[in-house]
C-alpha cells in the first residue's frame, strides 16, 4: 500500500516509543529485549497494541515469542488502513498528488529552498524537474522514502507486510480510509506543505542515521531511549497535532468502543502513534482505561 508506506517512512513520524502515558516500568525477571507490546483489556476482550515500522532492512528480527503469542491469540487484525487494495490506493494517491496543469513545484519555492531542493534531487541521481508535477506533500513523502530505499530499507520487510502474510483467516479491520490518510497531507495549506518539504530536504543527509538509531531502540524495546530520539525530531507542533495527536484520539475512541465486543484484537499501527504526550496510550488513560506493557 504505497500511501501508508510513504507516510510511515517520513523520518520523524516513521517510529515512536511505546508511550510515556502507559509507563514502561522496570522489566520483570525473565523479560527479554524486543519491540514493546501493550494491551488493554476487560472481562471478555483483549486488545493488543503494537507499534510497527513499515520499512525495515531485510532480516531484522522482531517477531519474538511475546508478539507471536499475542498475534496467534487474536481473531482480528486491525491496521491503519485496508492493506488489501494497493492498486486503488496508489491510484487515489497519484490523482490527489498532482498540481494543477501549468503549475510547477519548483516555481512555488523561494530561490534558496529551490536551490537546496534541486541539489537534493541531483544527489539522488534524479533530474531537477523529476518532481515538478507533484504537490509539495507528495514530493515530501517521496524525498523521505527514496534515500532509505536506496540504503537498504524495504517496504516488503516492514512489519505490516509480515503480519499480513501470517494472518491467515483472521478478520481484517482498518482505523482509517485511504481518503482520510491522503487528506492528512493534501488538506494542508500550501505554505505548510512547502515548509514540510523544506524541512525534509534539510534533514535528508541524516535520515538514514536517524532511522537506524530509532530502529535499534525499537528492537531493544527501549521506550526512554526511543522517546529521546523521536522527540528531538518533533519540531513542528502543528504537524504533530495533525498527523499524530488528533488521529490518536480517534483511535482511542475506536478502541474504547471495541472493548464493548468480546474477542481478541491485534492492532498494528505506526510506532509513532504509541509515543509520549498525546499517544494512543495517553488518550486511553484519559478515558480511564488501563494500558499495560506485555513483557513476556
Amino acid at each position: 500500500m504505497l500511501p501508508k508506506r510513504l507516510i510511515a517512512t517520513a523520518t520523524a513520524f516513521s517510529l515512536g516509543l511505546c508511550g510515556t502515558a502507559a509507563q514502561a516500568g522496570t522489566p520483570p525477571p525473565g523479560a527479554v529485549p524486543g519491540p514493546a507490546l501493550w494491551q488493554v483489556a476487560d472481562a471478555d476482550t483483549t486488545i493488543y497494541l503494537f507499534g510497527t515500522v513499515h520499512a525495515l532492512p531485510e532480516g531484522k528480527p522482531w517477531f519474538d515469542g511475546r508478539i507471536e503469542r499475542a498475534f496467534a491469540a487474536a481473531d482480528e487484525m486491525v491496521t491503519e488502513v485496508d492493506l488489501s487494495d494497493q492498486t486503488s490506493s496508489s491510484a487515489a494517491m497519484q490523482s490527489a498528488a498532482l498540481l494543477p496543469e501549468g503549475q510547477s513545484l519548483r516555481d512555488l519555492m523561494t530561490p534558496e529552498n529551490r536551490q537546496q531542493f534541486e541539489a537534493a534531487l541531483v544527489a539522488l541521481g534524479l533530474p531537477v524537474e523529476a518532481l515538478d508535477r507533484m504537490e509539495p506533500w507528495m514530493a515530501t513523502l517521496t524525498m523521505s522514502l527514496l534515500p532509505l530505499l536506496r540504503q537498504g530499507y524495504q517496504t516488503e520487510s516492514g512489519v505490516e507486510m509480515a503480519l499480513s502474510s501470517r494472518a491467515g483467516d483472521k478478520r481484517r479491520g482498518a482505523l482509517e480510509t485511504i481518503a482520510q490518510q491522503i487528506d492528512l497531507f493534501d488538506g494542508m495549506p500550501m505554505d505548510a506543505q512547502l515548509t514540510f518539504l523544506d524541512k525534509t530536504v534539510e534533514a535528508m543527509p541524516e535520515a538514514k542515521a536517524s532511522l537506524d538509531a530509532m530502529v535499534a531502540e525499537w528492537l531493544d524495546g527501549d521506550a526512554e531511549g526511543l522517546a529521546a530520539l523521536l522527540n528531538s525530531e518533533r519540531d513542528d507542533p502543528v504537524l504533530s497535532e495533525r498527523l499524530l495527536t488528533q488521529r490518536n484520539a480517534h483511535w482511542a475512541e475506536w478502541i474504547e468502543q471495541r472493548l464493548q465486543q468480546p474477542g481478541t484484537v491485534f492492532v498494528a499501527v505506526g510506532a509513532g502513534h504509541l509515543a509520549g504526550t498525546g499517544s494512543v496510550q495517553d488518550q486511553l488513560s484519559a478515558r480511564g482505561l488501563e494500558v499495560e506493557r506485555v513483557w513476556q
